[in-house]
């Protein structure tokens, strides 16, 4: 049997069905009762990397992005608000809400890695932006969910202004890129094999499962 399960989890801070796809992985690692024996590890990815710095009015980016009429968006976040509700998250759509960068997320999240409070982050993160209506582009506000989960704001402000952080993060996401990662939320399980997508509590069940047996 193998010791531990280790589990990439490339996903964006502002995408909807990350946050669903790891919430329903949580639950399936806490009915296997196996919290012990998974290691998880966030992996950036940009779905806007060009996106300027004001944002852009979620209705109108999905509409320009993927062709998604309102009456479309409005049936996918009902359905998201529901999907969220059975995890216990909150998706709180409003009419002003904007999908903004979120380059510098991923580099407080590789900081937040190195003293193992890369999830206890991102979850603060995506509740900010989901279940709070905060811009996680400004600044202040992602010191803020930095110094929620007991980082330093000081050492946060060094490596959002490190030329190097920045381009960490864009050779990581280039490496998953060119390993075929076009959309996210994507799980890889022990650098073999990939789960695309927010998948039923069952699936993440049957494939954690199969990789404890191995």
């Amino acid at each position: 049997m193998t010791d531990k399960i280790k589990l990439d989890i490339i996903s964006d801070v502002v995408c909807p069905w990350c946050t669903i796809g790891y919430k329903r992985l949580e639950k399936a690692i806490a009915e296997l009762g196996i919290e012990d024996k998974i290691e998880i590890e966030w992996q950036p990815f940009e779905l806007n990397p060009n996106m300027p710095k004001e944002g852009q009015n979620v209705q109108e980016h999905i509409s320009e992005k993927y062709g998604s009429s309102s009456e479309d968006q409005k049936r996918s976040q009902e359905y998201m608000i529901e999907a969220g509700a059975e995890l216990g998250f909150t998706f709180d759509y409003f009419d002003g809400m904007r999908i903004v960068n979120t380059r510098d997320a991923h580099i407080l999240l590789e900081y937040a890695k190195e003293y193992g409070k890369q999830t206890e982050l991102k979850m603060r993160l995506v509740t900010a932006f989901f279940s709070e209506r905060k811009d996680v582009s400004d600044r202040d506000i992602l010191l803020q969910e930095l110094k929620a989960v007991g980082l330093s704001t000081d050492e946060g402000i060094a490596r959002l202004d490190s030329d190097d952080a920045r381009y960490q993060v864009r050779t990581q996401e280039t490496y998953w890129q060119s390993l075929g990662v076009s959309s996210v939320p994507t799980m890889v399980f022990n650098k073999k094999s990939a789960l695309t997508g927010a998948q039923p509590i069952d699936v993440y069940k049957e494939v954690l499962t199969e990789f404890l047996k191995a």
